[in-house]
């Protein structure tokens, strides 16, 4: 339970553990073709007589190497892991907030599945190198065979990881996800192509070189054993004994079939007689007396060196001794054409590789970089399908999202419009109200005047023949009149006001227009349209102009008289089931750093946490199905768009709400 859970939590062992397991099961494969791919001697390794030559046996050797590699590979990985571990391991709620630790784990995920497999080639072939120069292999054959196979199989074993290690890279990083947080190694999709494939291509040529290499080798030498087989066996005989000296003799004289072949015999003392060539190696003087006859006398060099020979034990009056024969079944000619070949046939393959790997780039970066447009609202062309295969189903796939967008788009459009002539309509139903309520006054005052003057020209009619009334009583009723006529045109001056504010108010909600406008006029229009709402709601606006009110503005005064509105009215809202005396909001113009700065400030209930989180950024109301959310939304927009200014608002519930409107000068 306890590796389960150590399992699930450090990704650093479950990383080490996949690259050990395709580590050993690479080693496995290689231990066990290497002596094919090298024509090893039958019984010369995993004995005795490996222990003799070797010092380390075959099998250790490579449990050497292995132990080795995946002990590198779990200090490497755990070193390289940390902050990762560092991450899974933390208890606390809040790490996928803190970014800095995010991006280091992202920067490993993205770099590392590159990185270590770079160590999982380096690392098997200086460990081979290391092993070879102890067992005190031939350098020449260490460096041009057995570092070339470890150096193929490094490259699968680093494919091989990097492919079945990817999954848990992914895994983490789709849990440390954040927007626009990609950092670390980028290679792009025709590199991830190019260096998946030409590792594979590069194995498959090697060992189809070694392959044909040995089977060419493996004909030379059957060819060479049966030539000096027969020769040998017509010439002596095991059952016979020989002087030394005319066995010497007749062995010297014994044609050879190659001159650069060598001759030498191995005495019952054990000291070697060379007649020709150089003298034989330790391996196959051992070799000769210990395992040759079990295999028809068939003689083994040094591991990986291309040398055999036929061996022959006779009897002789100084005892028993064997005469051998060894030759080179190198085929440097066949090696050289076969690595030409895979040579040709790499670059081939690679130019091949490439020009797919390039296109493939290409149709993805087309489709991407058409995502991006479309990410503008930029809608193309579609783009046309021209393979029937997973790339023409993401093209067919683009096509569709930018035909659905266009429609969603088309769609979103109209019902913004909608939404704008209902907000039209609604501003337009409040401004009819307010002037009906705004009117109604004056009007039934004019009217009362009018009855007024009508009584007055009355009673002066019925007096102009009365001889009782005198001049002064005439100038008294005309002053009377007077005064009502100064009551009339005050009432026409204020309905004039209302009816000039309302006009540009009616105006802005069906055309825009910048003009100029000062600080009085507008504070002016918002007292003349809130008035009649503020005196129903028994609330104060108190205007606290610390400005020049004659500061002059260039813009659309309508739409800001109608945000203005929108918040004042907000603020009554806010007051809303509030029994309190002395309700005020606080209107607040004040000039800092370049900017006008308009406040509205009320001290209601304030806004819920949820709400504000969601302000601006969509139509979300408080007041139910009273509300419709559009009225800060299309506020937020208005001074965006008409005025490149910005809003902030700040609101405790229970304490009430601030809005800050800020306008560039």
């Amino acid at each position: 339970m306890k590796l389960k859970t150590l399992l699930n939590i450090r990704p650093s062992l479950r990383i080490a553990l996949r690259y050990s397991g395709v580590a050993s099961i690479v080693i496995l494969i290689f231990s066990l073709l290497v002596p094919k791919f090298l024509n090893y001697g039958p019984e010369s390794i995993n004995t005795d007589f490996d222990i003799q030559m070797s010092y380390i046996p075959y099998w250790l050797q490579f449990l050497c190497i292995g132990s080795l590699l995946i002990f590198l590979i779990v200090m490497i990985t755990h070193f390289l892991f940390k902050s990762v571990d560092k991450f899974y391991l933390s208890k606390d709620p809040n790490k996928y907030n803190n970014l800095s630790l995010i991006k280091k784990v992202r920067k490993k995920c993205f770099s590392l599945p590159y990185l270590i497999p770079i160590c999982e080639v380096i690392i098997p072939a200086v460990s081979a190198m290391l092993v070879l120069i102890l067992t005190g292999s031939h350098l020449s054959v260490m460096v041009a065979k057995i570092l070339i196979i470890v150096f193929a199989f490094s490259l699968i074993l680093a494919v091989s990881s990097f492919i079945f290690s990817k999954g848990i890279y992914n895994e983490i990083l789709t849990k440390t996800y954040k927007e626009n947080i990609n950092i670390g190694l980028r290679i792009n999709l025709k590199s991830k192509v190019l260096l998946q494939i030409l590792p594979l291509l590069i194995f498959c040529i090697s060992m189809l070189t070694f392959i044909g290499y040995s089977f060419t080798v493996r004909e030379k030498e059957d060819v060479y054993f049966d030539v000096y087989n027969q020769l040998m066996e017509s010439n002596f005989s095991e059952n016979t004994i020989y002087d030394y000296s005319d066995l010497l003799d007749e062995f010297n004289n014994m044609k050879m079939y190659n001159d650069s072949h060598s001759k030498f015999i191995i005495k019952s003392d054990g000291s070697i007689l060379t007649l020709n060539g150089e003298p034989p190696s330790n391996f196959v003087i051992e070799y000769t007396q210990q395992i040759a006859e079990k295999y028809n006398g068939r003689i083994y060099d040094s591991y990986g060196v291309d040398a055999q020979g036929k061996s022959i034990k006779v009897s002789t009056n100084e005892g028993d001794c064997y005469i051998c024969v060894l030759y080179s079944v190198s085929s440097s000619t066949s090696l050289m054409y076969l690595a030409l070949s895979g040579i040709s046939l790499f670059i081939i393959s690679a130019i091949m590789l490439y020009i797919f790997s390039n296109s493939l780039s290409k149709d993805i970066s087309e489709i991407s970089n058409n995502f991006d447009r479309l990410c503008s609202n930029d809608f193309g062309k579609t783009l046309p399908v021209t393979a029937n295969d997973e790339i023409g189903d993401l093209i067919n796939s683009f096509n569709l999202v930018q035909k659905n967008s266009q429609s969603q788009m088309d769609l979103i459009k109209n019902n913004q419009e909608i939404l704008m002539e209902r907000e039209r309509l609604a501003t337009l139903g409040q401004m009819v109200g307010g002037i009906a309520h705004n009117l109604k006054t004056p009007i039934m005052s004019i009217s009362g005047a009018t009855e007024g003057l009508k009584d007055l020209v009355s009673e002066y009619d019925a007096s102009i023949e009365d001889s009782e009334v005198t001049v002064s009583d005439h100038h008294e009723i005309a002053n009377d009149m007077r005064r009502w006529i100064e009551k009339i045109n005050n009432y026409t001056e204020y309905m004039s006001d209302i009816i000039t504010a309302v006009k540009g108010q009616a105006v802005t909600l069906s055309n825009q227009e910048i003009v100029s406008f000062t600080i009085a006029e507008l504070v002016k229009r918002v007292q003349i349209l809130m008035k009649h709402e503020l005196k129903n709601s028994f609330i104060e606006l108190d205007i606290n102009m610390n400005v020049d009110e004659n500061l002059t503005l260039n813009g659309d005064i309508n739409s800001l008289v109608q945000v203005l509105n929108n918040l004042i009215s907000n603020a009554i809202e806010a007051y809303d089931g509030i029994e309190r005396e002395n309700k005020s909001i606080d209107l607040d113009l004040n000039i800092k750093d370049g900017y006008l700065q308009i406040y509205v400030t009320d001290y209601g209930k304030g806004i819920p946490k949820d709400v504000q989180e969601k302000l601006f950024k969509e139509m979300i109301t408080t007041k139910g199905k009273n509300g419709t959310g559009l009225g800060l939304f299309m506020s937020y927009s208005n001074i965006r768009a008409h005025f490149n200014g910005n809003m902030k608002f700040e609101s405790e519930v229970g304490k009430g709400s601030r809005f800050e409107i800020l306008l560039p000068l």
